[in-house]
C-alpha cells in the first residue's frame, strides 16, 4: 500500500491486517503501526517505486500531495507536479514488477465545476466527469491518472479499480497546519474557542457552500470492496447526505457543549456544492455507508480536541 502513514492509509492497513491480509506500508514519511513490512520511499523517484512495489499481488494506490482547500489554492503547481509523478510512477512499476490487480484512489476533484455552482447541486454521478472540467490542478491530475489506468488496461492487461474519494473524515486525520479538511478543521476552531473562551470561530465564505462527509471507518470498508469487485470503471466513495458548512459548525458546537458565534471572512471555499450518487456502487458491491454524520463527528471531535489541549 502507498500512502500507509497517511490518514486513510494508516485506517487501512489496520483493517486489511485484521482481515488477515500481508501488508507492506510504502510512505515517505515514518512508516505506520501494525503492518508486516514497512518501506521508506519517494514515490516520485522511478527506481524507489519500482522497488517498494516489487513482489506485491495487490497495490492501493493511496499516496497523494494534498489537503483541504486552502492548501491546494496556495500550491496549485507543486501538488499538481508531486500528484502527476508519484501516481505515473506507480502505475508503470506496478506494470512492470507485475502487480495483478491495482486500485487507485481518484477524487471527487474530477468533477466538472459546472456542475458544482450551487448550494445543494444534484449529486454527482461518475459519468459526470466528462466532458472534463475539474476544479484545479490536483482535480486535472487524478483525472489523468484515472485515462492512464484505463490505457495501461486495454494495453497491458491487468485489473485496475478506481474509487471517487468525496470527503473522508474522522480520527488521527490532520487537524492543523493547512493540511485538514473542513471537518478537522472546525472541529479544531470549535475545541480552541471552547478551550480558551474565545466564543467565535472564522468560516470562510457565507457558510452556505455544501459537502457531504464520509466516515473514514467506511471509507476503507468500501476501499477493499472495490478493490475485489469486478467493476473496472470509476466509482464513487462517499456519503450521500450534503450539509452547509455552517450546518456542519452548528451539529459541532452542539457536540462540544458550547454556544459557538459564527464569523464569516473572506477565504478560499472550492466549489459551491458536493454531493455523490453512490448508485453504481451499491449495485455492484452492496456497499453502504453505516456511520452518520453526528457519530462521526463526535468520535472526531473528540480526537481533536485532545490535541488541541495538549497545545494550549
Amino acid at each position: 500500500m502507498t500512502g500507509a502513514s497517511g490518514f486513510i492509509g494508516s485506517h487501512l492497513v489496520r483493517y486489511l491486517r485484521n482481515l488477515g491480509h500481508q501488508v507492506r506500508a510504502v510512505d515517505v514519511r515514518p512508516p505506520v503501526d501494525g503492518a508486516d513490512e514497512t518501506v521508506r520511499a519517494d514515490l516520485r523517484d522511478q527506481e524507489q517505486c519500482r522497488a517498494a512495489l516489487a513482489g506485491a499481488d495487490e497495490v492501493y494506490a493511496l499516496a497523494a500531495d494534498m489537503g483541504g482547500i486552502g492548501y491546494l489554492a496556495a500550491h496549485d503547481a507543486r501538488l499538481t507536479r508531486n500528484n502527476l509523478l508519484i501516481d505515473l510512477n506507480t502505475v508503470e512499476a506496478a506494470r512492470q514488477v507485475g502487480v495483478g490487480r491495482l486500485l487507485f484512489t481518484s477524487s471527487a476533484c474530477v468533477y466538472p465545476v459546472g456542475r458544482q455552482a450551487e448550494s445543494f447541486a444534484p449529486p454527482l454521478r461518475e459519468q459526470d466527469a466528462y466532458p472534463a472540467q475539474p476544479a484545479e490542478g490536483y482535480g486535472w491530475a487524478k483525472l489523468m491518472t484515472e485515462q492512464l489506468c484505463v490505457r495501461y488496461a486495454a494495453a497491458y492487461g491487468g485489473r485496475y479499480r478506481i474509487a471517487r474519494l468525496h470527503n473522508v473524515y474522522g480520527p488521527e486525520g490532520a487537524w492543523r497546519g493547512g493540511r485538514e479538511k473542513s471537518p478537522a478543521a472546525i472541529c479544531r476552531k470549535v475545541a480552541t474557542a471552547k478551550l480558551t473562551g474565545a466564543g467565535a470561530v472564522e468560516i470562510w465564505g457565507d457558510g452556505r457552500q455544501t459537502r457531504s462527509y464520509c466516515y473514514v471507518s467506511d471509507c476503507v470498508d468500501g476501499l477493499v470492496r472495490i478493490m475485489t469487485g469486478d467493476c473496472a470503471e470509476p466509482l464513487n466513495l462517499g456519503h450521500p447526505d450534503a450539509v452547509t458548512i455552517d450546518a456542519l459548525v452548528d451539529l459541532v458546537s452542539e457536540i462540544a457543549g458550547v454556544a459557538i458565534e459564527k464569523r464569516h471572512v473572506p477565504g478560499p471555499q472550492g466549489v459551491r456544492g458536493r454531493n455523490c450518487d453512490l448508485t453504481r456502487l451499491v449495485e455492484v458491491t452492496g456497499w453502504q455507508p453505516t456511520v452518520g454524520l453526528r457519530d462521526g463527528l463526535a468520535s472526531t471531535y473528540e480526537w481533536v480536541e485532545a490535541r488541541v489541549r495538549e497545545t494550549l
